[in-house]
């Protein structure tokens, strides 16, 4: 059976940091103000202590939805692969808080993908040391590493990636779930 690895944040669910960054900025954010990888930047650098002090009282899986069409066909993916979860965990602007933010990311996978195997999350920032058959990511440098099939997600942050850098590195585009559905059932 193939071996399909999934990225969790901005692939499967999003929502949260931008919903936290909201609540704490008391503003009506949405992605397309986001000038970066990293939404957090929104946040104005003369708050960002008090901001990372209130990101660790909050949950942000507690902010964050699925994706379009990622729960049916992340289950009906689950019959003809081995589905792993692979995903980030390290906080760029606090790292002592990792532990307890990996805690949250793994209570919303085995809650919400209940028919996952908890054994199969993966939960590493260094993400081209994992081979797999089939790898889908929304930022293009955690497709890298051994793997056949490289299925880049569309994302506020990977816009303007370029068709040539695709096509030159082999990789599939694809808008939304409805389209990984077409290409691997």
């Amino acid at each position: 059976m193939k071996k399909i690895a999934i990225d969790m944040d901005d692939v499967i669910c999003d929502g949260g940091y931008l919903s936290l960054i909201n609540k704490f900025l008391n503003t009506n954010y949405t992605v397309k103000d986001i000038n970066g990888y990293y939404m957090q930047d929104l946040v104005p650098r003369e708050k960002f202590k008090q901001w990372n002090e209130f990101f660790k009282t909050q949950n942000l899986y507690d902010y964050v939805e699925f994706l379009p069409d990622a729960y049916n066909v992340i289950k009906e993916l689950n019959k003809y692969y081995e589905i792993y979860v692979l995903t980030a965990y390290v906080l760029k602007d606090i790292p002592e808080f990792s532990g307890k933010f990996l805690e949250q990311k793994y209570n919303w996978l085995y809650k919400n993908l209940p028919f996952l195997d908890p054994n199969k999350y993966i939960f590493t920032t260094n993400k081209d040391i994992i081979k797999c058959d089939i790898k889908i990511d929304d930022k293009i440098s955690n497709l890298n590493g051994i793997v056949e099939t490289k299925i880049l997600f569309s994302a506020y942050h990977n816009q303007n990636v370029k068709k040539e850098e695709l096509e030159e590195q082999e990789i599939i585009w694809v808008n939304n779930w409805k389209e990984i559905k077409n290409i691997l059932i």
